[in-house]
């Protein structure tokens, strides 16, 4: 009976013909807890728990992927410790093992940074939600950096027409950039390029002396979400290692119950 079964040949449905003529463009597996390496500017390397999407394009001729082998290559780049270092490798992979034209994969992770309060100068850790996102299309590989910076900013108007005061808010500023796999952007440094761009950045601990050095801060440098993306915009066209970039400011006001909202994406190429 044992050999019997082990002689039985099971049947591959995932590669029956399919005659409804459709290409797929993205199929695979989705929210995916993997350990992922991240490598920081000037430090060690720092593991993060990421949810992983990983998809490949699917010809018309076959019915189905085969979901199995996406965590195969999960688990052998983890097994390397390659997995979030040599993302170009495992599309490679991908495309190798389903016989894909066209292989993705994105990692989304918390990234820590210490801070120092502005005065105190107390230290702290601040959680940023990135991403790591891979395309490669037949030969052709774009990776993508994306990073949510959360700030302060301090309405102009506000300001403007009030006898004293003026509203702020906390804003979420979302960039993604996209560059050269032969050039490098650290994480570190977008987020600090952004973070300079609001009216004030965040902290994660304040003493009283620090609180009073950020509310004044913001009040003497107000922002629309407009500056805000403006200024952004300005820096990354500036910067010539970035190819592309998407970057949107939301700000959730304080005397309305709604966002102001602003968005650009640009390619150079």
């Amino acid at each position: 009976m044992k050999s019997h079964i082990r002689d039985l040949q099971l049947r591959d449905v995932q590669n029956l013909a399919d005659n409804r003529g459709i290409d797929i463009q993205k199929v695979g597996i989705k929210n995916v807890d993997v350990p992922l390496i991240i490598q920081r500017k000037g430090m060690d390397n720092q593991i993060v728990y990421a949810t992983a999407r990983i998809c490949a394009s699917l010809d018309m001729n076959f019915k189905g992927t085969h979901m199995s082998r996406f965590m195969e290559i999960l688990n052998e780049w983890r097994e390397k410790e390659l997995l979030g270092v040599d993302i170009k490798g495992c599309l490679e992979a991908i495309q190798r093992k389903l016989n894909a034209k066209a292989a993705q994969v994105k990692f989304s992770f918390k990234y820590f940074k210490e801070k120092q309060a502005p005065v105190s100068k107390q230290k702290s850790l601040m959680a940023y939600d990135c991403s790591f996102e891979g395309v490669l299309d037949n030969d052709k590989y774009k990776f993508f950096l994306g990073v949510k910076v959360p700030v302060t900013t301090l309405c102009p108007c506000s300001k403007e027409i009030s006898d004293y005061s003026a509203h702020n808010q906390r804003a979420m500023i979302k960039a993604v950039v996209s560059y050269n796999e032969n050039e490098h952007i650290w994480i570190e440094d977008l987020i600090e390029k952004i973070e300079k761009k609001a009216s004030c950045e965040l902290y994660p601990l304040l003493k009283r002396e620090d609180e009073k050095y950020v509310t004044e801060y913001a009040y003497n440098n107000p922002k629309f979400v407009e500056d805000v993306l403006r200024d952004i915009v300005v820096d990354f066209r500036n910067n010539s290692k970035i190819k592309y970039f998407e970057v949107e400011v939301e700000s959730m006001e304080s005397i309305h119950n709604h966002s102001a909202w602003a968005y650009q994406l640009e390619s150079k190429v």
